[in-house]
Parts: structure tokens; C-alpha cells; sequence
């Protein structure tokens, strides 16, 4: 008797489920003037937990792919709900006993390590799930993870104020515990050589086949210049756009004139361009291609972020601090789907973990760079300049990796006729 085959779909909206919960942590900084309020705690000392769970997600994502390779989603899923929720339920202890340190540990470092396996948990088997559309179905999952701080930010902001800092943890904690666990439990693989109807049997077969440049172990794939040409155009992608989101409110006062209220609205639909350039540039590139769609990112952030710096239009600065978050967004969302072309989907859930390597790099590089040229320079300008220069070099590598893949594609052809 044959088993039943889950709903891909329904394998979508259970990664949705675990993205959206751990995407709140982009809602850090509302715990921020709360805490500084309750503890006398320096700005720096508080955004610190924030970058160290940035750090612990990409070293998790790398250390743990394997892991999730080897065991599923399900129990991984599990893992990742456990020690985020325990995260949140240990920083709700930690802001009771005003343990700046505890804090770091359970935020930063355990819920960290739940943000890194919850990330990667679902995206090997949603590119499995969906031969036909890679980069639609990661762009849904990874847009929860976009979107989920303007679902997160206003509840968490009346939570602190109707309970307190620490009753809002333990809640949040429990919550996305609950969420995330009942997700994971529906995660699954597809069958093996399983097909969604619609994919002509053999003949897509052999076309994905031979799509696909190659089926790399993740620990063959890190030996490639390719991959290395991913890492880094995701590494300059993130640094800048992790950078702009973290000043986003006070530049957009000092070079727009914007007031702190408008400045504020303007953040709060950053998340939403966040996550609808996950969704949007990720279904794009079914259609043109990852290349393309990183080639385009590359070529549109270089216009933008030369332009930034003496835009005094409001406007028009915030259309093009919008148009560098939907490229951020897709930036993260196009990654499983172009890991998937070039290296194949044997260790896709691995090979994305040692990428997400890039972000964790990133998520310390870029605030402090922009905070300390703001300090010394007393502007963002220079800043911005430099960013450009950085699009550029991105540019070229986006340019320089179809040699390597035009190569490759070249050497498999006559492979396959000799053979």
C-alpha cells in the first residue's frame, strides 16, 4: 500500500511558521530604551546581545548543517524551537536578576544557536519539494523571517508596557516554543525520487538533472571558487544592508530631514519591503535566473547607495533605501535556490550552513563600521561611499562566476558525450 505524500504546500506554511518566530529577532531593538530605562545599561552594552546572536546563528548554521542532513527537519526543527524558546525564557531571567552577561548567554548565544538550526531546518527539503519553483518556495519561507518584526515590534512594544520586560520573554519564549515545535512536527523530505504532478516524469527529470551544475558534498563545494564567489557576494549584500537597517531612523533624519516620527514609520515599512523582496526577487529568479537576479541586486545598490549621500529629497531617499531592503531580502531568499543549481540539493541544508558563515560576519561588520565612520567623520557619507565601492567589487564577482559556471556547464557536456 502505497503512503500518503504530505502537502508541499502545507510543508511551506510549517517553514513559514518556524521563520516567523525566529525573525522576531529582528525586533531587538524595542527591548532596547526599556532596558537601558530598567538597568542603566549603555546602548552599546544592550546592541550587543543583538550582534551576538547574529554571530551564533551563522557559526550554528555552519557547525549543524550536517546535522540536518543526517537527522531531518523534524528533529531538527525541534532542537531550534527548544533553544530559541528557552533563549527567551532565559533573557526574561536574566532582566529579573538585571544580568547583563545572563543575557548575552541566553539571548544572545542559546537563542542564537535556535535562530542558525531554526533558519537552515527547512529550506533543504522545501528546495526538494519544489524541483519546479526553488526559488518560490525558499522565498516563503525566508520572508516569514523578513516579515516577521512588523508582526513582532508593535505587540512586543504593548506586551512590555501592559507586563514588564521579563513577563514578556517568558511569554514570547512560550509562544514561539509552541509555534516552532508544532511546525516542525510536519516537516519532512519528499519521498525519494518523488516529483510534484505536473513535472513531466522522465523528461524534467533529466532536464533538472543536468540543470543542476553539479551534486557536491558540502565539504567538496567549500573547495570551489563558486562557492567562495556565493560567500562573499552575500557577505558585502548583508554587510551593507545589515548596516543601513541599523542606522536607518537617525540617517534618515540627518540627510533627508525626515522627523524622528516619520523616520520611525519609515522603519517600520523597511519590514515590509524586507520581506516582500524576499518573496518577489526569489520567484523572479525561477524565471531570469540567479545570476541574473544577482547581477541586477548588485548593479541597482551601486546607483542607490551613490545617490544616498546627497538625496535631500524625502521621497526619493526613502524609495531608494527601500529599493536597497528588497535587495537584501531577496539576497537571503535567492541563496538556498543558487546553492541548489551549482552544487545540487545531496547537502544543500550543509553547503547553506557554511554560507550563512557570510552573515554572521556581516552582522558584526557592518554596524560597526557604520557607527565608528559616523563617530570619527560625524557624517554618513563616507560611509556610503564605501558601501559603493563594495557593490561594485560584487558586481564583478556576480559577472565573473557565469566564466566559472559557463566553464563547468562546458566541461559536463563533454563529459556526457565521451561518456
Amino acid at each position: 500500500m502505497a503512503t500518503k505524500v504530505k502537502n508541499r504546500w502545507l510543508i511551506a506554511a510549517a517553514a513559514v511558521g518556524i521563520h516567523i518566530s525566529i525573525g522576531s529577532v529582528y525586533s531587538w531593538s524595542v527591548f532596547t530604551n526599556p532596558l537601558r530605562d530598567k538597568h542603566q545599561w549603555g546602548l552599546s552594552e544592550i546592541s550587543l546581545t543583538f550582534s551576538i546572536a547574529i554571530l551564533f546563528l551563522g557559526l550554528s548554521a555552519a557547525f549543524m548543517g550536517h546535522f540536518v542532513e543526517r537527522y531531518g527537519p523534524r528533529i531538527s526543527g525541534m532542537i531550534a524551537s527548544a533553544c530559541f524558546g528557552a533563549g527567551l525564557i532565559g533573557a526574561g531571567f536574566a532582566d529579573s536578576i538585571g544580568s547583563l552577561y545572563l543575557l548575552y548567554f541566553f539571548y544572545g548565544a542559546l537563542g542564537g544557536i535556535g535562530l542558525g538550526i531554526g533558519y537552515i531546518t527547512p529550506v533543504s527539503s522545501l528546495v526538494k519539494w519544489f524541483p519546479d519553483r526553488r526559488g518560490l518556495a525558499t522565498g516563503l519561507a525566508i520572508m516569514g523571517f523578513g516579515f516577521a518584526s512588523l508582526i513582532a515590534s508593535p505587540v512586543i512594544a504593548k506586551l512590555i508596557n501592559g507586563i514588564g520586560i521579563s513577563n514578556t520573554f517568558y511569554l514570547l519564549g512560550a509562544i514561539y516554543f509552541g509555534l516552532m515545535f508544532l511546525s516542525s512536527l510536519y516537516l519532512a523530505p519528499p519521498p525519494k525520487d518523488w516529483q510534484p504532478k505536473g513535472m513531466k516524469d522522465q523528461d524534467q527529470k533529466e532536464e533538472k538533472k543536468t540543470k543542476d551544475l553539479s551534486q557536491l558534498t558540502a565539504n567538496e563545494a567549500v573547495k570551489t571558487v563558486r562557492f567562495w564567489a556565493l560567500w562573499s557576494m552575500l557577505f558585502i549584500n548583508v554587510t551593507c544592508g545589515i548596516a543601513v537597517i541599523s542606522v536607518a531612523s537617525p540617517m534618515a533624519q540627518d540627510i533627508a530631514g525626515l522627523s524622528a516620527g516619520a523616520a520611525a514609520t519609515m522603519v517600520g515599512i523597511m519590514g515590509l519591503f524586507n520581506g516582500f523582496g524576499r518573496i518577489g526577487w526569489a520567484a523572479v529568479s525561477d524565471y531570469i535566473g540567479r545570476p541574473n537576479v544577482y547581477t541586477t541586486f548588485f548593479a541597482l545598490q551601486t546607483v542607490a547607495f551613490l545617490l544616498l549621500p546627497n538625496v535631500t529629497n524625502a521621497f526619493l531617499f526613502q524609495v531608494l533605501v527601500y529599493l536597497i531592503l528588497t535587495c537584501y531580502g531577496g539576497g537571503f531568499a535567492s541563496i538556498p535556490a543558487y546553492i541548489g543549481d551549482l552544487f545540487g540539493t545531496k547537502q544543500l541544508g550543509a553547503i547553506h550552513g557554511y554560507i550563512l558563515t557570510a552573515w554572521a560576519a556581516a552582522g558584526l561588520v557592518g554596524p560597526l563600521v557604520v557607527s565608528w565612520i559616523r563617530e570619527t567623520t560625524s557624517s554618513y557619507s563616507l560611509t556610503l561611499y564605501i558601501f559603493t565601492g563594495a557593490f561594485v567589487v560584487a558586481l564583478a564577482i556576480s559577472l565573473l562566476i557565469r566564466i566559472n559556471i559557463r566553464n563547468i556547464r562546458k566541461e559536463n557536456k563533454q563529459t556526457q558525450a565521451t561518456g
